[in-house]
């Protein structure tokens, strides 16, 4: 059975936050949503049917708990068939109940259906803010950023809408997706003109795109014009400008960041990557050691990628320690990076500890164990 819980919940948390709230946290980049739909194919080109789902989802306030296990396990003595689990269209003659206008339109976004999307803003007469925010960023789900900037010029003016602050940091969102991060600079000029103060998010995307279209004669710019606007750079900008460094292969100039902030663990995260991915192993140990000297404990990819380079690089025994950390917190890396480890011990004869590792996967793997047939 298909179900639709998990998509639908996904997009609920991330995509619809970035339409209703002003918060300062960073917009990470996302990967491109062009091609993947949260619907099968047989009802994605069914607009009805897709609002009679998220009519019911959206029109409905189930418990947290089924939300989380509605794909696992029913919930306890429903009155009625779980809403989240609806898969039949809604009769025709069965009025749908009031759903927001910019939820379909949102929604249009990632099923790649951005005509859809379209019609229906312009097909209704009592087009607001949000409805139009919920379009710009349908665009870039389906990976239309060309058609932010003519939208955002044409829309407003047609329709009496005044752009908020939520508005422009979608149109930031796209430019700087599409590699046009220069034109922020015009934004924040149109903004100012406008009366709409940019808040930390706004820099952090210009600033992101910035690097990654390598503009880095334009970043000091940036950081001036944030202090003009009294908007002080926070740990978060640090950390985006740490990675996006890190990124570029320029993980010298990435660390010396550090002596202007405080590092969080997602500092080190990126500067382990960095050197990583620069293949200068003794310096991703000795930022990783000083994490841990710190008391930081990085995500499980940090550990994971780590101890895929190590590997590579044939320094299988410290490796062994970081994996070995690594199952301590219960993050076990995939089978074929573990095999490598196991097969490095072996070759540098340390094979009681590569038995060791297998026998811990194997006990907490069971299902997995005859992988580690021909090894043995």
């Amino acid at each position: 059975m298909f179900h639709l819980t998990p998509p639908l919940r996904r997009c609920s948390r991330r995509h619809f936050s970035f339409l209703g709230s002003n918060s300062t946290a960073p917009c990470p980049r996302q990967p491109s949503q062009s091609g993947k739909s949260p619907f099968p194919p047989k009802i994605r080109k069914k607009p009805r049917r897709i609002l009679s789902i998220c009519t019911s989802f959206f029109s409905t306030k189930p418990p947290p708990s089924l939300i989380s296990t509605a794909p696992f396990s029913p919930p306890p003595s429903p009155p009625s068939p779980p809403p989240l689990l609806l898969l039949h269209p809604l009769p025709p003659h069965l009025p749908l109940p009031p759903l927001p206008l910019h939820l379909p339109i949102l929604l249009f976004g990632p099923s790649n259906m951005l005509d859809d999307a379209i019609s229906t803003f312009r097909a209704n007469k009592s087009n607001t803010t949000q409805s139009l925010n919920a379009l710009l960023f349908a665009c870039i789900l389906s990976d239309n950023h060309g058609l932010v900037p003519d939208l955002f010029r044409d829309l407003p003016a047609r329709y009496r809408i005044t752009p908020n602050l939520i508005t422009y940091n979608t149109l930031l969102k796209s430019l700087c997706q599409n590699g046009s991060s220069s034109s922020a600079f015009s934004v924040f000029d149109e903004m100012s003109r406008k009366g709409v103060k940019p808040n930390l998010t706004s820099f952090t995307i210009a600033l992101a795109g910035l690097y990654r279209d390598q503009r880095l004669d334009l970043v000091d710019r940036l950081l001036n014009l944030m202090k003009k606007h009294n908007c002080h750079p926070r740990l978060s900008v640090y950390n985006v400008r740490v990675q996006e460094l890190c990124k570029l292969g320029r993980v010298g100039e990435a660390e010396e960041l550090l002596k202007e902030m405080k590092p969080n663990w997602e500092t080190y995260h990126h500067l382990i990557l960095g050197f990583c991915g620069v293949n200068d192993l003794d310096e991703a140990k000795r930022v990783y050691g000083e994490m841990r000297r710190r008391g930081l404990v990085p995500e499980s990819g940090c550990y994971f990628t780590l101890i895929h380079y190590l590997c590579k690089g044939g320094d299988f025994e410290f490796a062994l320690g970081v994996c070995k950390e690594s199952m301590g917190r219960n993050w076990v890396p995939r089978f074929s990076t573990m095999r490598r480890l196991v097969d490095g011990l072996v070759s540098i004869s340390m094979a009681d500890e590569a038995r060791e590792i297998v026998a811990k996967v194997k006990e907490k793997f069971p299902s997995s164990a005859h992988l580690w047939k021909e090894t043995e």
